[in-house]
């Protein structure tokens, strides 16, 4: 039982303090779909997509009702689509994206992620057929989210893979450039990327995973800076990093113990089992709701600052500690995530020049997934992206962490411009990319060994 204190302390979390539920994502496994014949595969997606998340929106805004606590978005993963239609030709894999786009309208969420490939050893023609298809595809739905993983620890760096989706990303630009290159936002490149995490543009559903399983995003920034600064106020000088984390750490669980409740209800009413509970630190637009302001009440006068690492390597910590101690299942990313474009304090370092792209991949060493929603300029060379992307891969592989590119190269905007793409992936403006060539070094291809400490059997 909850006492009187905790429920004023969770009621003001919810009124001033940006508190939610960011998604309830159903997880569908769509390999029993699987058909040499598109037509059969795509009655046999529509029926079984229908039939699991016909209720699913309606459901998460009963549960949210009853609690009094949002769900934000409502989403789908699907098992990678590079696997499950590996016969398909280029133009099947764009049909196969309109599907997914189509039933996404149809039971009302608002993204459907898995059109992806998982190619860090190597790329089936299936999968490059998919990848070739991205920029076609991307342009010409709404809610369709696309992750290529092309790096793990155990595999190493497939450098082709690199190679390949430097080109293609740009390739996605041009297809939105009416639109700032929208289609860049609902793509990324992992290494090591996890197989339950329910955000986008990341979220699929992994081969070990049940047929259908609901899995929640609960993300707090809000609610951990309002800790810290109440924290502040009343030990004043005396307020040390200790402290600090541990106001965190326990923030951390009062979050995660509301995402599991909202989780296990809706997975109950839906007849589902309950995946995880995924505690990262995932910001919006909206200030109060602020990754980067969190630095800001730990003594910086902004992210970027000298500290900001050590600073979201502590934040990064605890709070999984206190997400772990809440939940038997966290998983997916859990931890804190540094979207330039979806966080006002980011971008507002980034735009003056307080956070370079150089001190962002720095960050990405001790943070959830790397360098993310990152506008730059609409003329840089696809050897440099694929550059930036493997410097990320090797992070990841190295650090045995998920790491993970989302950069948006705007056609014809350069440094100090702003792109501008809506809702919760906000605005930001164009950084700029460091210079040098990188052209000799990616037409290298094959793949960069696992590293030593891969071989743990």
């Amino acid at each position: 039982m909850l006492t009187d204190r905790e429920v004023l302390n969770t009621l003001n979390m919810l009124r001033s303090e940006h508190l939610d539920v960011r998604t309830v994502t159903m997880g569908i496994n769509l390999f029993d779909c699987a058909s040499h014949d598109f037509d059969t595969f795509a009655y046999k997606v529509r029926s079984k997509i229908l039939k699991h998340a016909s209720n699913l929106v309606q459901t998460c805004d009963i549960v949210g009702d009853k609690y009094g606590i949002p769900v934000v978005n409502k989403r789908i993963s699907v098992s990678p689509i590079g696997t499950v239609c590996s016969g398909f030709t280029r133009d099947q894999m764009v049909g196969v994206c309109r599907i997914l786009d189509e039933c996404a309208k149809d039971v009302g969420v608002d993204f459907i992620g898995g059109f992806g490939a998982l190619v860090e050893k190597g790329v089936t023609p299936g999968e490059r057929n998919l990848i070739d298809s991205l920029p076609e595809a991307l342009a010409t739905t709404d809610r369709i989210c696309s992750s290529i993983n092309v790096g793990s620890t155990k595999a190493g760096i497939n450098m082709d893979a690199v190679k390949l989706m430097g080109e293609r990303i740009l390739d996605v630009a041009h297809a939105t450039a009416d639109r700032d290159a929208i289609g860049c936002a609902k793509l990324v490149v992992f290494c090591n990327i996890p197989q339950d995490v329910p955000f986008m543009a990341g979220a699929y559903l992994g081969v070990g995973e049940p047929d259908v399983v609901i899995n929640v995003g609960v993300s707090g920034p809000g609610v951990v800076k309002k800790a810290l600064d109440r924290a502040v106020t009343a030990k004043g000088e005396y307020l040390t990093v200790t402290d600090a984390a541990e106001v965190i750490k326990t923030t951390a669980f009062k979050v995660t113990r509301i995402g599991e409740l909202i989780g296990n209800e809706v997975a109950s009413r839906l007849n589902l089992p309950f995946g995880v509970a995924d505690l990262s630190l995932a910001p919006t637009p909206a200030v109060g709701d602020s990754v980067g302001e969190i630095f800001q009440s730990m003594g910086l006068s902004s992210i970027g600052a000298p500290g900001t690492t050590a600073i979201l390597a502590m934040l990064n910590d605890a709070v999984k500690k206190g997400g772990v101690f809440a939940s038997s299942h966290v998983g997916g990313l859990s931890g804190a995530f540094i979207p330039v474009s979806e966080d006002s304090a980011i971008e507002a370092a980034a735009r003056s020049g307080a956070l370079t792209l150089e001190k962002l991949e720095a960050m990405t060493s001790v943070c959830s997934v790397g360098l993310d929603m990152i506008a730059i300029p609409g003329d840089t060379s696809a050897a440099t992206i694929s550059g930036m992307i493997a410097d990320e891969a090797a992070i990841g592989m190295i650090n045995a962490k998920t790491t993970a590119a989302r950069l948006i190269p705007v056609p014809g905007k350069t440094v100090g411009e702003k792109a501008v793409f809506g809702g919760l992936l906000g605005e930001a403006a164009i950084i700029r990319v460091p210079g040098g060539d990188s052209t000799g070094f990616v037409k290298l291809g094959g793949r960069i060994p696992a590293p030593i400490h891969s071989l743990k059997n």
